[in-house]
């Protein structure tokens, strides 16, 4: 069961990736990407790995060391609870980045590596997000300012 889950966690998130990726400009895209219960399939399957485990995973966390995270990583049961809990997060900030994005008229060909970079290495793609932020404003930023008085 823990390796058709480990499976299974990519291939429920990979479609959210390829309309953020492959068809940022779709009217469904931004319908379905503007909800966060996307990352819920991933959350389930996180659960069903942690929960039957948290006698062990709850040492771990709350007072964690190198060995004791180690330990808990380096089973089969680990490795898939840790990577569904990284794509999870991914996706989360990946979808963050896409809606920002948007609102800020970043082009979709500089957001298409910056997605891949944050699929491949999570905060390596929003520390290059965060990179390029700053060169669009978007609507935000161009709006007056109203003063009272």
């Amino acid at each position: 069961m823990t390796a058709t889950l480990f499976t299974l966690t990519f291939a429920v998130a990979a479609p959210f990736w390829a309309l953020m990726i492959l068809l940022p400009r779709w009217s469904w895209t931004a319908r379905i990407i503007s909800s966060p219960l996307i990352v819920l399939p991933v959350v389930v399957i996180y659960g069903l790995l942690v929960i039957p485990a948290f006698g062990d995973v709850l040492p771990a966390v709350t007072s964690p060391t190198l060995e004791g995270v180690r330990d808990l990583l380096g089973t089969s049961d680990g490795a898939a609870a840790g990577w569904a809990h990284m794509i999870a997060f991914d996706l989360f900030v990946g979808r963050w980045a896409w809606l920002d994005s948007r609102e800020r008229g970043v082009p979709a060909l500089v957001m298409a590596p910056v997605l891949v970079l944050t699929i491949l290495l999570g905060p390596l793609g929003l520390a290059a997000y965060l990179a390029v932020r700053p060169r669009w404003r978007g609507a935000r930023a161009v709006e007056p300012q109203q003063h009272l008085g």
